[in-house]
């Protein structure tokens, strides 16, 4: 474990110049069966696999849950190894946020629907937080959970729009046997609650489903799968879009790839889930 970016630069300076790739992962830490995979992925294809984990302050609007946020460092190393990760890279907030820091990174439009409207400047930090990865790490790839679907599309304009040299790899969610997308977040639920939350897949899956049969008008998609959340008291949505997967924009007619997401409260709970069709 490094906790300084002046030794992640060392080792990557070294793979580099004996031509190897190098692979990052960056996370918050409290790992999961989806983060293996992420780390699994950039295994099979990288001969250097870094992992951050860096519980970020900025991505915590003010009430959210920044103090008790998961955090077992020893547990997570322990993953990561099983894993075959070469590096955990876990700076400090003050080596990431150095007294009098002023600078920021935001992917405006993108950054503002969704998720956005409800944690103001999330994004803000999780695209600054990324950025600093990407210019301590330098990897020739980077891999995203598809689960967090909107981070995914923010990571991929950074990358394309300050023209970072990284290739943005979207590895597809875990879920658990119910359907529940892994999060680290799940860990607060209780019994009822994490039943509950098994209705979020299944309403996306019902959304997919009805777009295999030939459905194509959203809002008649939408209502599928809002009809399954309804049906949990124990829910209290917060969104639920069915956009053009490359930007988020919502559709009324689908073509293309389409992305349908949600963002719900089981509890206190907040949890997202997406998929991705391909419409014929």
């Amino acid at each position: 474990m490094v906790e300084t970016s002046a030794d992640v630069r060392v080792v990557v300076r070294r793979v580099r110049a004996a031509g190897g790739t190098i692979g990052l992962v960056p996370t918050m830490g409290a790992l999961h069966d989806g983060h293996m995979a992420l780390a699994r992925s950039a295994r099979r294809e990288c001969e250097l696999v870094v992992v951050s984990i860096f519980v970020n302050p900025a991505q915590f609007s003010p009430g959210e849950d920044f103090a008790r946020y998961p955090r077992d460092l020893k547990a997570d190393a322990a993953r990561l190894l099983d894993a075959g990760a070469d590096v955990l890279f876990a700076p400090t907030a003050d080596a990431m946020y150095p007294p009098g820091y002023q600078t920021w990174v935001e992917v405006s439009r993108l950054s503002r629907m969704m998720c956005g409207r409800s944690r103001p400047g999330h994004f803000r930090g999780m695209a600054t937080v990324v950025t600093k990865l990407f210019n301590i790490v330098q990897p020739d790839r980077a891999y995203f959970g598809e689960k967090d679907g909107q981070q995914l599309r923010i990571a991929r304009r950074l990358a394309r729009d300050l023209d970072f040299p990284v290739n943005i790899v979207a590895v597809p969610t875990v879920r658990e046997e119910s359907g529940l997308a892994m999060s680290s977040r799940n860990q607060y639920l209780s019994a009822a609650e994490r039943a509950a939350a098994a209705a979020l897949s299944r309403a996306l899956f019902s959304a997919r489903d009805l777009i295999a049969a030939g459905e194509r008008d959203a809002a008649a998609v939408r209502r599928a799968a809002l009809a399954v959340i309804a049906a949990e008291p124990l829910l209290q949505l917060e969104y639920l879009v069915v956009a053009r997967s490359e930007d988020l924009k919502p559709q009324r007619s689908l073509a293309g790839e389409v992305c349908i997401a949600l963002a719900a409260r089981a509890g206190d709970t907040r949890l997202i889930d997406n998929v991705t069709v391909n419409v014929g």
